[in-house]
């Protein structure tokens, strides 16, 4: 099931799936519970992030080349970091280039597959691991490299710094994660493109190890690396300025698609 969180003409949030021509079929229930379809299409005013995850974890350097092209050693276990819930956003909505970062604006792009997790996972085996999984969206893992070689957290904890989209795939739709093209465009122009055939730590993996004496609750979002041709890797480089257009594609997802914006000027407190 291809499954879309929206606001409805009425701008109430729903849950809808099979999105087209401006539409879906509506459901109700609960993403992490029991779904039924209704029966009625409804007219999709605006797509949200497919869900509002409580806590997102990234993994670093998951991926052979993109490791090799920045010129550090493939890890011996996954490189694990945390991203903000604030810095969750739909298709759409801007990425804001901090206003912290401005003296030097190197803020990047990074086309990953996301796992959303769907039942309570707690010291589970690789074997075992993808059952734990509800389904896949597409992600954006936006970095401010000057910032992350500070704190990677804090380099990729800015708000809007999280883009997921445009749907969220069942499990059932993918059965093999391990076989999807993904890849990233700015203004038209292909600057990412990998598979996930080339993770370090496949997805089973990744939920085994980050679930180790840690309840994984459904919601948990894992951001899972990105493929060669980010901006830190180019000459010249291709770093985010306003009023770009930054659109990631995941096989069997879509295409997620985000324009780039310039912080505002800032909000001064009242006397």
């Amino acid at each position: 099931m291809r499954i879309v969180r929206f606001l409805d003409p009425h701008g109430r949030q729903r849950l809808g799936c099979e999105p087209q021509a401006g539409t879906a079929e509506l459901l109700e229930g609960d993403l992490f519970g029991e779904l039924r379809r209704v029966g009625e299409r409804v007219r999709v005013q605006r797509t949200l992030a497919p869900l509002a995850p409580h806590k997102v974890f990234g993994i670093g350097l998951n991926y052979r080349e993109h490791a090799r092209l920045m010129g550090l050693e493939v890890p011996d276990r996954p490189v694990v970091f945390m991203k903000p819930a604030s810095t969750v956003v739909g298709p759409e909505d801007p990425i804001r280039l901090p206003r912290v970062a401005s003296a030097a604006p190197e803020v990047d792009y990074e086309c990953e597959l996301a796992v959303v997790i769907g039942r309570p996972a707690l010291d589970v085996a690789p074997q075992e691991a993808l059952g734990y999984v509800l389904g896949y969206t597409a992600a954006n893992d936006v970095t401010a490299r000057l910032w992350a070689k500070v704190s990677r957290t804090r380099g990729k904890g800015f708000d809007t710094f999280c883009p997921l989209g445009p749907v969220l795939v069942t499990a059932d739709e993918i059965p093999d994660p391990q076989r999807l093209s993904l890849g990233t465009r700015v203004n038209g122009v292909q600057l990412q493109r990998g598979s996930t055939a080339d993770m370090i730590f496949p997805v089973a993996e990744l939920v085994s190890y980050l679930s180790r004496d840690t309840t994984l609750l459904p919601g948990t979002v894992i951001l899972t690396g990105t493929p060669p041709g980010s901006a830190v890797t180019r000459t010249p480089s291709t770093y985010l300025k306003d009023g770009d257009r930054v659109e990631v594609e995941l096989e069997r997802v879509g295409t997620l698609s985000n324009p780039v914006q310039a912080a505002g000027a800032r909000v001064q407190a009242a006397a």
